[in-house]
């Protein structure tokens, strides 16, 4: 054998060794995976349902995990920014996201263009919770029920804004929702996060909007903003003075958004068999179950990984005939 071809050769042994080296380095790094602390990204800002729930799964992680999950909020473009950040994140599983309905299901349909496919560039991990909202508006305006509003509405059109976390999100959905029902000409404000829509609600800035239960339950408690009803069929346990809108003038009206923690598409199955797991785990202790519901939410216990593609993908074709018959495809 020629100097040549040895060399060759060995190149090749050298390479193939390698490679199995690499192999059983990942395997391994998948086997104790999390050996360095996880980035946690809420895509709204801070004051929300979805840093709260960040917090109460992030520590829990921590605790059965042993490595940090540190929450870091990137708000902006109705969540997409976030949402952009982790599809484009190294598939390792050391970024995760709380991802809503209208991350993984409404965009699809709402936005002309999306910077990312949920189906292929991310991957559902755990479903948390279904989030009931709430209809608030400012307690100075003569509005006491859903007639109320729709009449203000119409007898000011094109005045009255609304607020939301951005466009598309379930916030927004459930405006335009409105709007296309009763037939209205409304300001839509967008902001980085539910806080500071509510603030700007309770400010008299704007007009109204759709929130999630939990930063609202407190302003309405105090009287800072004005609660019309909440988007489910039946009342929420922790506003049980509120009724549901299905009640109170939008009949058979059931609405509520959904909460998963999801990662990079790509990210090995073991590892997001083991997030899994333990997010399930943390689900079904009471103690989670007790703060989330007191909180006004609707504590889920996931389906397994597999399951969770297949539900996201069946919400993206519920949801798109949703916003096609609202007449809103398209329209952000």
């Amino acid at each position: 054998m020629n100097a040549v071809r040895m060399a060759a050769v060995a190149g090749c042994v050298l390479a193939l060794l390698a490679a199995d080296r690499g192999s059983a380095q990942a395997q391994e790094s998948a086997s104790q995976y999390p050996s360095r602390p996880v980035t946690f990204v809420v895509p709204f800002a801070p004051g929300g349902v979805t840093g709260l729930f960040a917090r109460i799964l992030g520590q829990k992680l921590e605790q059965r995990l042993g490595k940090p999950f540190i929450v870091e909020h990137k708000p902006g473009g109705g969540g997409v920014t976030g949402a952009v950040s982790v599809a484009r994140a190294a598939p390792d599983g050391y970024t995760i996201m709380m991802a809503s309905s209208s991350i993984l299901a409404f965009n699809v349909t709402m936005r002309k263009e999306l910077a990312y496919d949920p189906r292929k560039d991310l991957t559902p991990i755990a479903l948390l919770a279904r989030v009931p909202f709430v209809l608030v508006v400012n307690p100075a305006l003569p509005v006491h029920s859903v007639a109320d509003l729709v009449k203000l509405a119409k007898d000011k059109p094109g005045q009255l804004s609304f607020g939301t976390p951005g466009p598309g999100t379930f916030h927004h959905l459930n405006t335009e929702i409105f709007k296309s029902m009763f037939g209205l000409e409304l300001i839509h404000v967008p902001y980085k996060g539910t806080a500071p829509g509510l603030q700007d609600v309770a400010a008299g800035h704007i007009a109204f909007m759709f929130a999630d239960v939990p930063p609202a339950r407190g302003l309405i408690a105090s009287g800072k903003v004005r609660a019309l009803g909440v988007t489910t069929k039946e009342r929420v346990k922790a506003m049980p003075d509120v009724p549901a809108l299905a009640e109170g003038g939008i009949p058979n009206y059931d609405n509520a958004s959904w909460h998963t923690i999801t990662t990079t598409g790509g990210v090995p199955k073991d590892i997001v068999d083991k997030l899994g797991a333990e997010i399930r785990g943390i689900m079904g202790e009471a103690e989670v179950q007790q703060i989330l519901s007191n909180d006004g939410t609707l504590p889920q216990i996931s389906p397994p990984p597999d399951e969770m593609k297949r539900f996201v993908a069946s919400e993206i074709v519920r949801w798109g005939e949703i916003i096609t018959k609202a007449g809103i495809a398209g329209s952000q």
